[in-house]
């Protein structure tokens, strides 16, 4: 197992080492002290703590490159350490798993630390919303559609729907390849669709979707490469 700590206070960054020693000894542990060093590896880690005040490239827009580059086809789970709890929303905004405050208690990193591994010991994708007060995590698979309503996102799913505050367009990036922004207001589960034409998407569910014209040529495109890759098709 990889795991990554960047901070740039060199305390910090000792603390979190013994601790994450203590809980995994055969862990690789690199240590790194700005976001730019964590980026330039090009190496996928299972689990990144990671500050978020940090010289010229904070910790948020250090997780947004990392999501951005999915290296390995997989995605990190990423843990903040920080201060500031001020900056809770922007973690969950770039997927966070959780947010560990300075000075580290012990016991909470144990906690917390635990349920990664068991995250990563998942072998179905998921995403990780804020709801309320809150973080959720909501297995791919049983999403049918994420619909913008009110500067919130709706997710609809198998369970139910639950709203969280996320930007369509940051889902979009993070998602793409298993779901496709049909229209503005959707974002859909390409696991979901039972049919489709050049004006809607229907979805096993019974729901239907509007499709926008002009993006049906694109649809068609992202839906075949969705199958040849290996998706699951229900049409």
């Amino acid at each position: 197992m990889r795991i990554a700590i960047c901070d740039d206070n060199a305390e910090i960054r000792q603390e979190v080492f013994l601790l994450v020693k203590q809980s995994c000894p055969r862990a690789e542990i690199s240590l790194f002290s700005a976001g730019e060093e964590l980026i330039r590896t090009k190496i996928y880690f299972d689990i990144i703590f990671l500050d978020i005040e940090m010289g010229q490239l904070d910790g948020i827009e250090t997780a947004k490159r990392l999501r951005r580059e999915n290296r390995n086809g997989k995605k990190s789970v990423i843990i903040f350490v920080t201060a500031y709890s001020e900056y809770m929303e922007q973690a969950f905004d770039v997927n966070a798993f959780h947010y560990l405050i300075k000075p580290v208690n012990k016991e909470k990193f144990i906690q917390v630390f635990s349920s990664a591994l068991k995250e990563l010991a998942s072998t179905d994708p998921f995403i990780v919303v804020k709801v309320f007060a809150d973080s959720q995590k909501l297995l791919l698979k049983d999403i049918y559609y994420i619909e913008s309503s009110n500067k919130k996102a709706v997710f609809h799913t198998k369970r139910g729907t639950l709203e969280a505050y996320r930007k369509m367009e940051e889902l979009e990036r993070e998602l793409t390849g298993s779901f496709f922004r049909c229209h503005r207001c959707f974002l859909v589960n390409m696991e979901s669709i039972c049919a489709y034409s050049y004006e809607k998407i229907k979805l096993i569910n019974g729901e239907t979707l509007i499709l926008s014209k002009k993006k049906y040529p694109e649809f068609v495109k992202a839906y075949m490469r969705y199958a040849e890759n290996g998706g699951i098709v229900n049409v």
